[in-house]
């Protein structure tokens, strides 16, 4: 499984790079007027040289797959298959520390803002559902210590490194809350504290097979539940159940009344690491997750535990960072690899 691609903003000399929303599902990067430079070019060129010499001491990869886990509820008594324990959890995360991966959001995965220290491994937690096991507000407004967020918080506290960051999809059954105000209040604390919040659609309803009225409808439901609660627009969608509509394109972009979305990227269910966002194998369209499970049954190849196990013993095909977001830095035989309209930003070494 070999060469996925690009991370990073690019390699702009000196100018500052931003970010700025999708176009046709990708991510639209701009050049901002650089001042003005009077570096000579051989000094350009030691520089350029110098930051390759340091991607190649960490053996940078930004071409590298990314694990996006799926997480559903974290329970002591688990009911089902998508279900962890509260101890699973904290070992899936304390094991992804110990590994030398940082989390990072959906919206920061599908924009390519991929900002982690050299050496170090993306990985993208995300949470279906909005269950109240994930997130359950005490009554002084801080997360019970069982939660999927209070676990997080924790082992974050004892890996400085591994952000405590995560993006949750939610529905109208919103963390076992009632009414818009204790909505918005979940929502809030989690915005506040730099989580990030995507759409699953309103009813959690199989899109599959289903007319564009009623996909978009369930897409603008829960669109529009989101924003009527906190001051953000989420950028990513992931599908009930994993199931594309018949017509891919309805899933990241459209609309039904007054509300539109556009997002940077729409993810699926379970199988496989996700490419780079720059990479030629990168599809906003349908980006793979895996689900967080053991070594058991179907799950001995394909789960979590499997998936991480793998990656561990092929390092060349994981994602490495080279700890600078304005460059996308990868052994130089993987160059065909890269998205060509990337291709200006690249650090082959």
């Amino acid at each position: 499984m070999g060469g996925f691609g690009v991370r990073g903003i690019g390699l702009l000399s000196l100018s500052v790079l931003a970010l700025a929303g999708c176009m046709d599902g990708q991510t639209k990067v701009v050049a901002q007027p650089a001042a003005h430079n009077s570096a000579k070019p051989d000094k350009a060129q030691d520089t350029r040289k110098a930051a390759a010499a340091r991607a190649a001491k960490v053996k940078a990869n930004e071409l590298g797959q990314i694990p996006v886990l799926m997480y559903h509820r974290v329970v002591a008594k688990p009911a089902g298959t998508d279900d962890r324990t509260p101890q699973q959890f904290r070992t899936e995360l304390e094991r992804l520390a110990k590994d030398g991966y940082v989390p990072i959001t959906a919206r920061e995965y599908t924009t390519g803002k991929i900002a982690i220290p050299a050496g170090t491994h993306p990985v993208v937690l995300t949470f279906d559902d909005s269950s109240p096991s994930q997130l359950t507000l005490d009554g002084t407004g801080a997360p019970k210590p069982d939660t999927a967020v209070g676990i997080l918080l924790d082992v974050s506290r004892k890996h400085p490194g591994f952000r405590p960051v995560a993006t949750f999809y939610v529905i109208k059954d919103m963390f076992g809350t009632f009414g818009p105000e204790a909505q918005a209040q979940v929502l809030g604390w989690l915005h506040d504290n730099n989580f990030d919040i995507g759409n699953h659609t309103r009813d959690h309803l199989n899109l599959r097979g289903r007319s564009k009225e009623q996909v978009t409808e369930q897409i603008t439901a829960g669109h529009k539940l989101i924003t009527s609660l906190i001051k953000d627009t989420p950028s990513t969608l992931a599908l009930p159940y994993g199931n594309q509509p018949s017509t891919k394109t309805w899933a990241i972009r459209g609309g039904a009344g007054d509300v539109r979305y556009d997002y940077t990227g729409v993810f699926l269910a379970g199988y496989t690491p996700g490419a780079s966002p720059f990479s030629k194998d990168f599809d906003p369209l349908g980006i793979p997750r895996i689900r967080a499970m053991d070594k058991v049954g179907d799950c001995a190849r394909f789960c979590s535990t499997a998936w991480l196990d793998w990656l561990n013993a092929h390092p060349e095909d994981r994602y490495t960072s080279d700890g600078d977001i304005s460059t996308v830095a990868y052994p130089k035989f993987k160059s065909p690899y890269v998205t060509p309209r990337f291709a200006r930003y690249t650090l082959p070494y």
